[in-house]
């Protein structure tokens, strides 16, 4: 399967939410200047760690049309807290507001080269992939954090501009992938 590397084009979905709609990234891209999605899952310290500013980083651009998709690739079958019904109940727990999408063949974590949660990518309103890594430079504390490595990739990309820093290293637990998907 063909992995998506800096400047080419994401692959399409259609997945299904926790919030009960199917969501399609060719729309998201007709609607928002940016797309960022962000693979994660309900049981992983890191991304518990990293909630309060994802939901930071929706809250700030929306408005600026840049649309924050989460999507949890997991293998529910080894993690049953990850399964789709667990999703719904963790959106509704943790106060998602964004799109939690469920990646049940985990076909689109693959094709996008995903493995750590949380692993964020940017797509530009071309849908090409314009930052993969990290969300920040501080996994463990917020008020630590010296550099936004995707807040930062996003600003670049709503003032037109080239990503300053297009890869970090992902930090976080691994897709939990399928024992047949190996």
């Amino acid at each position: 399967m063909a992995k998506t590397a800096i400047g080419s084009y994401a692959p399409d979905f259609e997945l299904p939410g926790a919030d009960g709609t199917v969501h399609h990234l060719a729309r998201y891209l007709e609607s928002h200047q940016a797309v960022c999605v962000i693979f994660m899952c309900n049981h992983c310290p890191y991304v518990k760690a990293y909630l309060d500013r994802i939901a930071q980083l929706h809250q700030d651009y929306k408005t600026k049309g840049v649309a924050i998709i989460a999507m949890n690739p997991n293998d529910a079958t080894q993690f049953p807290e990850d399964s789709f019904a667990a999703m719904k109940t963790f959106v509704v727990d943790q106060k998602i507001t964004y799109p939690y999408l469920r990646d049940e063949t985990q076909d689109v974590a693959h094709t996008f080269d995903a493995v750590k949660t949380p692993h964020a990518f940017l797509l530009n309103k071309q849908g090409v992939v314009v930052y993969s890594g990290a969300i920040d430079d501080n996994a463990q504390d917020a008020g630590a954090v010296n550099v936004t490595y995707l807040r930062n990739a996003i600003d670049n990309v709503l003032a037109g501009q080239m990503v300053n820093l297009a890869k970090t290293e992902p930090v976080g637990c691994s897709v939990k992938w399928r024992e047949s998907a190996v």
